[in-house]
C-alpha cells in the first residue's frame, strides 16, 4: 500500500485549499437564529474565536447562553428549520466550511473535527453493541472489513481505559455505567483521529470522582495526539486545571476572553466576576451562597444595551441605552465587553 493511501486510511482524505499555518479552527462573526412561532431567537450574535493544535479553549456560561449552539453550528448539526446560520465564517485551516460543498463539509466534520455529547446514553444506539457502532465508523469512512473494524474498536476501548475491552466490545450501551458510556463516546469521537475535539458538557450527571477521571482522560489524550480541544461547560471548577484560555458567553455573545489564570485571578467582566463569586468555597462554610439575581434575557427580546445590565451591579445609564459594548482590549490576551472593566478589575 502506498504511503499516501496509508495516511488516508488512518486520517481520511486531505482537504483541498487548507493552509497548515492557519489556525486549526477560526470562527468569525458567527450568527445563528431560531425562527419560532414566538419570534426570532437570536442565539448567537457575532461570536469570534480561534483554536490551535494542542490548545484547550473553554467556552463558559449559564444554560441558554449559546455554547452548545455554537458547537452544533461548527459541526453542521443544527436542526434546520428552526435553526439557521445567518452570518459569519467557520474556517478549518483557512477553509471556510460554510462555502464548501456538502461532501467537503462532511469530510471535514467526519475526519477533522469530532464532538463528544453530554448525554452518552441517548447518543449511543441502544440496539447495537458498542463494538458494532465503533467498527461502523471504520467501515464507512476507512473502508475496513468487519473484522478489522472490530479490532480497532477493541484498541479504542483500551485507549480510553475500559477494563476487559475484548469482552466488553460485545456489550450494549445499557450494560455500561454512566462514566464508562462517556468513555465509549470519547473513543467514538477519537476513532477517525480528528485534529479538533469539541466536548459539550462531557461530565454532566457524573459524580465528582468520575468527572475528574473523564477530564484527566481528555487531557492525556489531547497531549498524546496534539489535538485542539474546545471544552463547553457551565462549571468553572471543571475548567480550572485543563483550559489554556476561557471565553465567557452571555446571551449569545462572548463577553470576556482571557487566559485561564487571569480569569480566576482578576476577572474583567461583571458576569465573570459574579460567576466566580457564586462558586461554593470551603473558607465560607456556613455563610449564604452568592447568587446572580434575575434571569438571562429572552433571546427573542434581547435588551437594546448590554444584555447583562439588568442583573449587573456596575450598570449605569450608558449600559442600558447604548448598543452592546465591543470587546475592549484590557491587557495582551485579555478583552472584556464592558464599559466599566476597570472598575470590575479594581484598576481604578
Amino acid at each position: 500500500m502506498a504511503p499516501t493511501t496509508e495516511v488516508q486510511a488512518r486520517f481520511g482524505p486531505s482537504i483541498p485549499g487548507t493552509d497548515p499555518s492557519a489556525p486549526l479552527l477560526a470562527v468569525e462573526e458567527l450568527r445563528v437564529e431560531f425562527r419560532t412561532r414566538a419570534g426570532i431567537a437570536k442565539a448567537i450574535n457575532g461570536v469570534s474565536f480561534e483554536v490551535n493544535s494542542g490548545e484547550t479553549l473553554a467556552i463558559l456560561g449559564e444554560s441558554g447562553c449559546g455554547k452548545s449552539v455554537t458547537a452544533q453550528a461548527i459541526m453542521g448539526i443544527l436542526d434546520t428549520p428552526p435553526g439557521f446560520i445567518t452570518g459569519g465564517q467557520i474556517k478549518y485551516r483557512g477553509v471556510d466550511v460554510l462555502k464548501r460543498s456538502k461532501e467537503e463539509r462532511r469530510q471535514i466534520r467526519a475526519n477533522k473535527i469530532a464532538m463528544v455529547f453530554q448525554d452518552a446514553l441517548s447518543s449511543l444506539n441502544p440496539v447495537f453493541t458498542v463494538g458494532f457502532q465503533l467498527a461502523e465508523l471504520f467501515r464507512k469512512h476507512r473502508g475496513m472489513t468487519r473484522s478489522d473494524g472490530k479490532k480497532r474498536a477493541i484498541e479504542l476501548l483500551d485507549l480510553v481505559n475500559i477494563p476487559a475491552a475484548r469482552q466488553r466490545v460485545n456489550d450494549f450501551p445499557h450494560q455500561f455505567s454512566g462514566g464508562m458510556r462517556q468513555r465509549v463516546m470519547i473513543a467514538m469521537s477519537l476513532a477517525l483521529d480528528p485534529e479538533l475535539l469539541i466536548a459539550d458538557e462531557p461530565t454532566t450527571a457524573l459524580d465528582v470522582t468520575v468527572q475528574a477521571q473523564i477530564m484527566n482522560l481528555l487531557a492525556d489524550l489531547q497531549r498524546e495526539r496534539n489535538m485542539g480541544l474546545i471544552l463547553i461547560t457551565h462549571d468553572m471548577g471543571v475548567v480550572a486545571d485543563v483550559a489554556d484560555r476561557i471565553n465567557v458567553m452571555y446571551a449569545g455573545r462572548i463577553v470576556e476572553k482571557a487566559p485561564v489564570f487571569d480569569i480566576y485571578a482578576k476577572p474583567s467582566h461583571p458576569y465573570t466576576k459574579a460567576l466566580l463569586e457564586s462558586i461554593p468555597r470551603v473558607d465560607l462554610k456556613g455563610q449564604q451562597l452568592n447568587v446572580i439575581k434575575g434571569l438571562p434575557p429572552n433571546l427573542t427580546q434581547i435588551p437594546v444595551g448590554c444584555s447583562f445590565s439588568p442583573r449587573c451591579r456596575y450598570a449605569q445609564d450608558v449600559c442600558k441605552a447604548d448598543p452592546p459594548p465591543p470587546l475592549y482590549p484590557v491587557q495582551p490576551g485579555i478583552s472584556s465587553a464592558c464599559h466599566f472593566w476597570k472598575e470590575v478589575r479594581g484598576d481604578e
